[in-house]
């Protein structure tokens, strides 16, 4: 008899994310953290299938866009009601929002009377007008019928505990790595570190505060940015002023990313409206210090520390890089603070752990 989440018989799962199908080669947070959970959910020997690789993702507010979608989702439903394993014992959506709902799960788990339940969800009432209005009711629908919604940031959970339905649960599952145990603590006496893809919007608006406060150091300093992106050419435009003192590396892969944490003084990015950035939990874990704005979000995933305010711009950010630059025993100190807070919430076995003790019971009674 194979032994599943804790209690009893190996459970199969659905696994389903409206915006991008956690397989995509194309790096990106949202793909990660999906990739991640579906390695948590599955830690202890039970199933996880990817249920559906539809994306449905309208990112203009389009009425056509949105009418073609809905019809495919409704053909996609029908095959999965038709073709679902028949031991499925429960359906995990990732991140239900305004511009992704999930049209499939409501529909499939309602035909096939499988527990549903939602991941990294948010709640925009004020787009219920706006050329979003139907796909927004359609994620507000689908957070409704949830019977728990997991969250990851203290800023999530305002709207969902507002508008939550019923007698729904409503969860903390804090971010975190693919990893049972930490990485080697960091040297912290290399070069600074930046990783960020370069795109346009709030990619770039990172870069941009980052060179300001660059600007700013008036010690001996260097950076290496890891990252690529469509904005590349705007990113090197901003750093130029900085000559041979900056390092671009391009993309990287894990294995090179953990060596340039196992040695950087510390990470530096601003993270404009980031939802919460996987690149903090990563350098962390390894011990590094990061130099971040303090935003919603960002702060969930931080050590308690000295981060600059956004109203204290490009200048307070300047100010906590240099006060970490000009102390090394500051660095690991606050190294391993991060070191202590990730091997405590932000690992897998957590994550694996509150995910099944809290659906746990809800998967038994379908049996």
């Amino acid at each position: 008899m194979r032994v599943g989440f804790g209690h009893g018989l190996m459970a199969r799962v659905a696994f389903y994310a409206p915006m991008k199908a956690p397989d995509s080669p194309v790096p990106s947070g949202d793909r990660e953290m999906a990739r991640n959970l579906m390695q948590a959910i599955s830690a202890q020997g039970n199933i996880v299938d990817l249920a559906s690789r539809l994306r449905v993702y309208d990112k203009a507010g389009d009425a056509q866009v949105q009418a073609a979608l809905r019809a495919e989702a409704a053909s996609e439903a029908q095959r999965l009601i038709a073709e679902l394993p028949s031991d499925t014992a429960l359906w995990v959506t990732y991140h239900n929002y305004y511009k992704a709902p999930d049209l499939l799960g409501p529909s499939v788990c309602k035909a096939r009377n499988i527990p549903y339940i939602q991941l990294e969800s948010t709640r925009a009432t004020s787009r219920l007008n706006g050329p979003w209005a139907g796909f927004a009711q359609a994620a507000h629908d689908a957070c409704d019928m949830a019977q728990v919604i997991f969250y990851q940031t203290a800023n999530d959970l305002i709207t969902l505990k507002r508008e939550r339905f019923g007698d729904q649960r409503l969860v903390e599952l804090p971010p975190f790595l693919p990893l049972s145990d930490l990485p080697p603590a960091s040297s912290c006496d290399g070069p600074m570190l930046t990783v960020g893809m370069m795109r346009h919007g709030d990619k770039l608006a990172s870069y941009t505060l980052l060179a300001d406060a660059l600007a700013h150091l008036d010690i001996d300093w260097k950076l290496n940015i890891a990252g690529d992106g469509p904005a590349r050419a705007e990113v090197e435009e901003l750093m130029a002023p900085f000559g041979s003192k900056v390092q671009f590396l391009g993309q990287c892969d894990r294995n090179a990313l953990m060596a340039m944490y196992s040695t950087a003084s510390f990470l530096v990015w601003p993270g404009v409206n980031e939802a919460y950035g996987m690149i903090y939990l990563e350098a962390q874990a390894s011990g590094l210090p990061v130099v971040a704005q303090d935003r919603p979000g960002v702060r969930d995933v931080l050590t308690p520390s000295d981060y600059p305010s956004v109203d204290a711009g490009p200048e307070g950010l300047a100010a906590r890089m240099q006060t970490l630059l000009k102390d090394h025993a500051l660095r690991l100190s606050v190294g391993a603070k991060a070191r202590t807070l990730m091997a405590k919430r932000h690992m897998m076995p957590a994550a694996t752990d509150t995910f099944w003790q809290t659906v746990r019971p809800m998967v038994e009674t379908t049996r």
